[in-house]
């Protein structure tokens, strides 16, 4: 359960099973986890029966390794516990969330979401994609995903001379000087969805870069004008 980079989905609802279709068979490894053993009857993928706000079921789950947390439980109790002993177990980890109610959103943002999502399938689904499409082996994005509160998601490739090549995170430091994050390279045939801030940016790679609208036209004009 430690392969460090895999995905953790906590809840199988109908918002967990909208970012299982949409991860199953894909190319990175996942696990649910749900409390109720009957939502996993017949089903072959990697799951933990368990309460997705316990923190032996997280630390089982692989969470201290993980690069992506999904928190979709139904209750907005368990999805700010969830969210925050995840936090506490993994500081790297990108965690997203689902708020079942608005007037949560804010809680689950200070228990250490990074982006979360008010609509029910809509959401999971949206948010499946942006692993998938930015953490996945083919890393392609048609358009821009828009998360929650103007939130989006862009690939950029970083070409030869860029003042991206070579570059490590923490010297790039994004998030203090505009507000976005790299959260996933593809390099090759190789998918890096663990980014740390000694992850060094090389000519070639595609780059996914979240944040807001602002935020992203910021990137663009600083990096890649």
């Amino acid at each position: 359960m430690e392969t460090k980079g895999h995905l953790v989905v906590l809840g199988y609802g109908d918002v967990g099973k909208s970012i299982v279709n949409i991860l199953y068979g894909g190319p990175f490894r996942f696990v649910v986890v749900d409390s109720n053993e009957k939502v996993f009857e017949n089903v072959d993928f990697e799951h933990l029966i368990g309460n997705g706000s316990d923190e032996d079921i997280l630390v089982a789950a692989g969470v201290k390794t993980a690069s992506f947390v999904f928190v979709v439980l139904n209750d907005d109790t368990n999805v700010i516990f969830a969210t925050l002993i995840s936090r506490g177990l993994n500081p790297e980890a990108t965690i997203v969330a689902r708020a079942n109610s608005v007037k949560s959103i804010d809680k689950i943002y200070k228990a250490g979401a990074d982006y979360v999502g008010s609509l029910s399938i809509v959401a999971g689904q949206m948010l499946a994609k942006m692993t998938a499409n930015c953490a996945g082996k083919s890393c392609r994005i048609d358009e821009d995903i828009m998360l929650y509160e103007g939130i989006e998601i862009e690939k950029h490739r970083v070409e030869k001379g860029s003042i991206l090549e070579n570059k490590l995170i923490e010297d790039l430091d994004l998030e203090r000087k505009i507000g976005c994050t790299i959260i996933g390279i593809e390099r090759g045939k190789i998918v890096i969805t663990t980014i740390t801030r000694q992850t060094a940016i090389k000519a070639g790679d595609m780059i996914a870069v979240v944040g807001s609208n602002k935020q992203i036209s910021e990137f663009k004009e600083r990096y890649l004008e």
